[in-house]
């Protein structure tokens, strides 16, 4: 048995560096799809497409005990990658920066095992391949298209750079943030750069509200509720000597609590409207919402913490790590419909595995498949591998 279930890891952690060396982006993961169903096949567990390049599978549907789903997602992102691996992606100007090639791996390697051991799973198993979680919704089009059909609990997993290696985090409630973008259009009078007082200067506008909104966070919401505004471009194109007419901002908003968004939006209006004011300019601001927070059902993280205290030891939880964690995810949108738990799993081992995920110089950590595999394994009850 030890023999075959290294086997099945060996073919994990050799599908996840196929699978990097060509990504694809959210909602166009028509190759992947393809590996992903064909793989299925290979292995005789029956699938069926969701959500276009969603695929969902199952295992032991007629057993009769409560029925798990195991998540992963597939999509890359726009990143020109830099790490030089051997496995590099061959798609230029996308790579896998987050992790999903690996998480897409620790599935299979988890279902390739369930399905050896179906006729012991005291209960139905789907497995959950989704497209489109950078950003895309994916989770919220998967289950439209019936993906959480008859389950009764669903988990999940991030591999996290920032976490040593065989540490991880798992609370009961919020693990992740929500998050939006916003985007705010400052309209002035441009005119020559010698002559400012005839002019409604927008750029100088828009400095003074990027710098206002840092305010928000400090001196707007109570110090207990963690979040965090970010301006992440300013644009205000122009030559030397012109003062130009416009000049946009957009940035991120983060949120550990999803009842916050609106007075968190509402601010970042009046601030950039009234900053604008002050500026004898105008700002238009446009809210887009993104995600929710991830929050953990109490009684599926307590199982998820037993399965990774039974696979990484008695000192796996991470200490170290704020919560909720300040990023987003769309395992959100599942969260909202059935009860589940989320954690985030520790890949620095000391070996160039403390690279951030969405970084050119990312890569995932493949220790972490056989890990991943067995606490999946433990999630749906199987008998475990050696």
């Amino acid at each position: 048995m030890t023999g075959r279930w290294q086997q099945m890891v060996d073919g994990a952690v050799s599908l996840r560096r196929e699978l990097h060396r060509r990504p694809e982006l959210a909602w166009n993961e028509h190759e992947t799809a393809r590996t992903v169903r064909e793989e299925l096949s290979k292995a005789g567990i029956d699938w069926r497409p969701c959500a276009g390049t969603g695929t969902v599978a199952t295992l032991a549907p007629r057993a009769r005990g409560r029925h798990v789903a195991l998540r992963a997602d597939i999509d890359a992102m726009p990143i020109q990658e830099a790490t030089e691996a051997p496995w590099s992606s061959d798609h230029d100007g996308y790579m896998h920066a987050c992790g999903h090639d690996g998480h897409t791996a620790a599935l299979f390697a988890a279902a390739w095992w369930l399905k050896s051991v179906e006729e012991d799973l005291p209960g139905p198993v789907t497995l959950i391949f989704q497209p489109a979680e950078e950003g895309g919704h994916g989770a919220k089009a998967m289950i439209e298209d019936g993906a959480l059909e008859g389950v009764d609990v669903i988990f999940g997993w991030h591999n996290w750079p920032a976490i040593p290696f065989g540490r991880a985090i798992c609370p009961d409630g919020p693990v992740m943030a929500a998050n939006g973008t916003f985007y705010i259009r400052i309209s002035g009078r441009g005119g020559h750069a010698s002559q400012p007082e005839a002019c409604r200067d927008p750029v100088l506008a828009a400095s003074g509200i990027t710098l206002a909104l840092q305010q928000i966070v400090s001196r707007r919401m109570a110090a207990q509720h963690a979040a965090v505004v970010s301006v992440t471009s300013f644009e205000a194109p122009s030559v030397e000597t012109v003062i130009p007419d416009e000049a946009h901002l957009s940035g991120s908003i983060r949120l550990g609590d999803s009842r916050q968004r609106k007075p968190m939006e509402d601010l970042i209006t009046q601030v950039a409207q009234d900053t604008a004011r002050a500026y004898g300019v105008s700002a238009e601001v446009e809210m887009k919402p993104r995600y929710g927070a991830t929050i953990n059902d109490p009684t599926q993280a307590e199982r998820l913490r037993s399965c990774l205290a039974e696979e990484l030891g008695p000192a796996w939880q991470s200490q170290a790590t704020l919560l909720p964690v300040m990023a987003s995810e769309d395992f959100s949108y599942y969260l909202g419909e059935i009860p589940g738990a989320f954690a985030l799993i520790g890949a620095d081992d000391g070996q160039g595995h403390d690279v951030p995920c969405h970084s050119p110089r990312y890569d995932f950590n493949d220790r972490l498949i056989p890990h991943v595999a067995r606490v999946f394994a433990r999630l749906a009850g199987s008998p475990m591998p050696a």
